[in-house]
Protein backbone atom coordinates (compact mmCIF):
# COMPACT_ATOMS: atom_id res chain seq x y z
CA UNK A 1 0.00 0.00 0.00
CA UNK A 2 2.63 2.63 1.18
CA UNK A 3 4.62 2.09 -2.19
CA UNK A 4 1.13 2.27 -4.51
CA UNK A 5 0.61 5.38 -2.71
CA UNK A 6 4.03 6.42 -3.53
CA UNK A 7 4.11 5.53 -6.78
CA UNK A 8 1.13 7.80 -7.00
CA UNK A 9 2.45 11.10 -5.81
CA UNK A 10 5.58 10.34 -7.96
CA UNK A 11 3.37 10.01 -10.96
CA UNK A 12 1.11 13.27 -9.75
CA UNK A 13 4.25 15.17 -8.76
CA UNK A 14 5.90 14.48 -12.49
CA UNK A 15 2.72 15.04 -14.31
CA UNK A 16 2.52 18.73 -12.35
CA UNK A 17 5.73 19.97 -13.30
CA UNK A 18 4.94 18.75 -16.38
CA UNK A 19 1.85 21.23 -17.21
CA UNK A 20 4.39 23.83 -16.06
CA UNK A 21 6.46 26.61 -18.48
CA UNK A 22 9.07 26.58 -15.92
CA UNK A 23 12.08 25.20 -17.46
CA UNK A 24 14.75 25.31 -20.32
CA UNK A 25 12.93 25.93 -24.05
CA UNK A 26 14.30 25.85 -27.45
CA UNK A 27 13.05 29.30 -29.65
CA UNK A 28 12.31 28.34 -33.21
CA UNK A 29 12.68 31.54 -35.36
CA UNK A 30 8.98 32.18 -36.96
CA UNK A 31 10.68 33.46 -40.03
CA UNK A 32 13.45 31.16 -40.82
CA UNK A 33 12.69 27.86 -39.24
CA UNK A 34 15.92 27.88 -37.55
CA UNK A 35 16.35 26.65 -34.07
CA UNK A 36 17.95 29.84 -32.31
CA UNK A 37 18.32 29.49 -28.54
CA UNK A 38 17.85 27.79 -25.34
CA UNK A 39 15.71 29.77 -22.83
CA UNK A 40 15.38 29.51 -19.05
CA UNK A 41 11.89 30.36 -17.82
CA UNK A 42 12.30 31.08 -13.87
CA UNK A 43 10.22 32.71 -10.87
CA UNK A 44 11.56 35.60 -9.11
CA UNK A 45 9.25 36.85 -6.75
CA UNK A 46 6.09 35.27 -8.07
CA UNK A 47 6.83 36.57 -12.00
CA UNK A 48 8.30 34.41 -14.54
CA UNK A 49 11.48 35.70 -15.73
CA UNK A 50 13.56 34.43 -18.35
CA UNK A 51 17.19 34.23 -19.65
CA UNK A 52 18.99 32.79 -22.62
CA UNK A 53 21.33 29.70 -21.47
CA UNK A 54 22.62 28.70 -24.67
CA UNK A 55 22.77 29.62 -28.64
CA UNK A 56 22.41 27.13 -30.90
CA UNK A 57 23.98 26.73 -34.63
CA UNK A 58 20.95 28.94 -36.37
CA UNK A 59 21.62 31.66 -34.11
CA UNK A 60 24.06 34.94 -35.40
CA UNK A 61 26.18 36.38 -32.85
CA UNK A 62 26.72 36.32 -29.58
CA UNK A 63 25.67 39.75 -28.32
CA UNK A 64 23.41 41.85 -28.23
CA UNK A 65 24.36 44.43 -30.92
CA UNK A 66 20.99 46.46 -31.42
CA UNK A 67 19.83 46.86 -27.98
CA UNK A 68 20.74 50.08 -26.09
CA UNK A 69 21.36 50.96 -22.13
CA UNK A 70 22.91 48.57 -20.42
CA UNK A 71 22.51 45.17 -22.79
CA UNK A 72 24.11 47.32 -25.38
CA UNK A 73 27.25 44.63 -26.90
CA UNK A 74 26.56 42.74 -23.74
CA UNK A 75 26.81 38.67 -24.63
CA UNK A 76 23.21 36.83 -24.75
CA UNK A 77 24.10 33.93 -22.89
CA UNK A 78 22.86 35.03 -19.36
CA UNK A 79 20.67 37.81 -20.94
CA UNK A 80 17.48 38.33 -19.36
CA UNK A 81 15.02 38.90 -22.51
CA UNK A 82 11.53 38.08 -20.26
CA UNK A 83 10.84 39.99 -17.42
CA UNK A 84 7.77 40.54 -14.69
CA UNK A 85 5.51 38.20 -16.10
CA UNK A 86 2.37 36.97 -13.78
CA UNK A 87 0.43 33.87 -13.68
CA UNK A 88 -2.85 34.53 -14.39
CA UNK A 89 -4.67 30.87 -14.55
CA UNK A 90 -1.98 29.32 -16.82
CA UNK A 91 -1.24 32.19 -19.05
CA UNK A 92 1.44 34.46 -18.11
CA UNK A 93 1.41 38.48 -18.78
CA UNK A 94 1.94 41.83 -17.81
CA UNK A 95 6.20 41.61 -18.54
CA UNK A 96 7.98 42.04 -21.30
CA UNK A 97 10.48 39.80 -23.68
CA UNK A 98 13.19 41.57 -25.58
CA UNK A 99 14.18 40.51 -28.96
CA UNK A 100 17.85 40.07 -29.19
CA UNK A 101 18.10 40.82 -32.94
CA UNK A 102 16.00 44.10 -33.12
CA UNK A 103 16.95 45.43 -29.46
CA UNK A 104 13.27 46.09 -29.43
CA UNK A 105 11.08 45.23 -26.22
CA UNK A 106 7.82 44.06 -26.48
CA UNK A 107 4.69 43.52 -23.73
CA UNK A 108 4.62 39.44 -23.86
CA UNK A 109 2.14 36.41 -23.33
CA UNK A 110 3.46 33.34 -22.70
CA UNK A 111 1.04 29.75 -22.27
CA UNK A 112 1.32 26.42 -22.91
CA UNK A 113 0.71 25.21 -26.05
CA UNK A 114 -1.59 22.37 -27.43
CA UNK A 115 0.54 20.09 -25.56
CA UNK A 116 2.39 20.45 -22.36
CA UNK A 117 5.61 20.18 -24.73
CA UNK A 118 5.43 23.36 -26.53
CA UNK A 119 4.80 26.82 -25.44
CA UNK A 120 2.90 29.57 -27.16
CA UNK A 121 4.84 33.06 -27.01
CA UNK A 122 3.24 36.08 -28.08
CA UNK A 123 4.90 39.59 -28.24
CA UNK A 124 3.05 42.48 -29.24
CA UNK A 125 2.54 46.27 -29.36
CA UNK A 126 -0.33 47.35 -27.74
CA UNK A 127 -3.04 44.87 -27.87
CA UNK A 128 -2.45 41.50 -28.11
CA UNK A 129 -3.91 41.47 -31.61
CA UNK A 130 -1.11 43.66 -33.04
CA UNK A 131 2.03 41.21 -32.88
CA UNK A 132 3.42 37.25 -33.54
CA UNK A 133 3.30 34.20 -32.15
CA UNK A 134 6.25 31.93 -31.65
CA UNK A 135 5.99 28.40 -30.54
CA UNK A 136 8.71 27.23 -28.49
CA UNK A 137 9.57 23.90 -27.34
CA UNK A 138 10.52 21.90 -23.75
CA UNK A 139 13.88 20.66 -23.85
CA UNK A 140 13.94 17.04 -21.69
CA UNK A 141 16.74 17.02 -19.20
Amino acid sequence: MKITLSLLVCFFCVSLSAQSVIGVWKTVDDNDGLEKSNIELYEVNGKLHGKIVKLLDGAEGDKCLACKGDKKDAPLIGMEIIWNLKNSKGTYSGGKILDPETGKEYKCKIALGDNSNELDVRGYIGFSLIGRTQTWYRVEN
